[in-house]
């Protein structure tokens, strides 16, 4: 039996993925928090996860657990993470545990500064309309996934969205940088995210050291009209496969957008420049996996956004 403890088991992330762990044949999972705000409440107490007392226990933490989790928000001084450090114990940051749990399987990561959520919902879209089963991380609920992690035994292809937040108050890295993908998407760099990297270039860094992560041989799909994305696609490591992608041939009529194709006109139930270039670079990623594109075509019809 594996015993895991979350710490601030009460965030959107944390509680996703307690939930999920919870639901993996010999893990027994336990949590604590301060404060628990509905939904994460209810979510939890139907989970049977939810803490018998609000706070933090120290003698919650003993040597019989397999791993600690931090929540984004777990300060340095915590009195569980000290006692866990205590004891010598396993400690795992959100990314660090995702990685643990999905590093036997094919990790596709999606990441840029923008269209994150709806590149990974349009791949997991796809997926399921195909019954190709995967375990998934993504930021935002939508029809048919309502938790946000799904970790399991039996897939071999995880679909992570893979963000540049820093990992926790006590680990400075990127979350990004701990996923290791084996296909990576990068969907652009703008830095809106100034009160976490000060500086354009130290923004963009992190993007390069990103790539530099990619497992051998990874295949690296990223959008070609993005000037900062181009300046660090120039000089890839040379056992990197690269993919361009840009917006596709669509025409508008009576107001529904048809993508073109050699073969035919498909009528999408999404529109604007932004969804079609995302669009484009689900199907790549899915045909790194074996999905023809026909297959995706046939598939991402239904997709109507998030």
């Amino acid at each position: 039996m594996q015993r895991v403890h979350f710490i601030a088991i009460g965030g959107p992330t944390m509680l996703n993925l307690a939930i999920a762990i919870s639901k993996k044949n010999n893990f027994q999972i336990t949590g604590s928090d301060v404060e628990i705000d509905e939904p994460a409440y209810s979510n939890l107490k139907s989970n049977g996860l939810l803490p018998d007392k609000m706070g933090w226990f120290p003698e919650k933490i003993t040597k019989n657990l397999n791993a600690v989790i931090l929540g984004t928000k777990t300060k340095s001084n915590n009195p569980e993470l000290i006692r866990a450090k205590e004891l010598g114990l396993k400690i795992y940051s959100f990314p660090e545990f995702i990685f643990q749990q999905t590093r036997s399987k094919t990790r596709i990561v999606v990441s840029g500064s923008h269209g994150k959520t709806t590149t990974t919902a349009m791949i997991l879209f796809v997926l399921k309309k195909l019954r190709i089963d995967v375990d998934y991380v993504i930021g935002k609920a939508f029809d048919g996934f309502e938790n946000l992690v799904k970790l399991s035994y039996d897939p071999r292809i995880a679909v992570i969205e893979g963000d540049e937040y820093l990992t926790s108050p006590i680990d400075d890295r990127p979350k990004f940088h701990l996923y290791k993908p084996h296909i990576a998407i990068l969907t652009g760099i703008d830095n809106d995210e100034k009160n976490v990297f000060s500086t354009d270039e130290d923004y963009v860094e992190q993007f390069q050291k990103f790539i530099d992560l990619m497992e051998i041989q990874g295949r690296l799909i990223y959008f070609d009209g993005n000037e900062k994305l181009n300046g660090i696609c120039k000089n890839l490591r040379r056992d990197l496969v690269a993919f361009t992608y840009n917006t596709p041939e669509n025409e508008v009529e009576n107001g529904i957008t048809y993508l073109i194709t050699k073969k035919t006109k498909i009528p999408l139930k999404i529109s604007g420049e932004q969804n079609l270039q995302y669009l484009n670079a689900a199907r790549l990623a899915c045909r790194q996996i074996g999905v023809t594109d026909d297959q995706f075509y046939s598939a991402i019809v239904d997709f109507n956004g998030i």
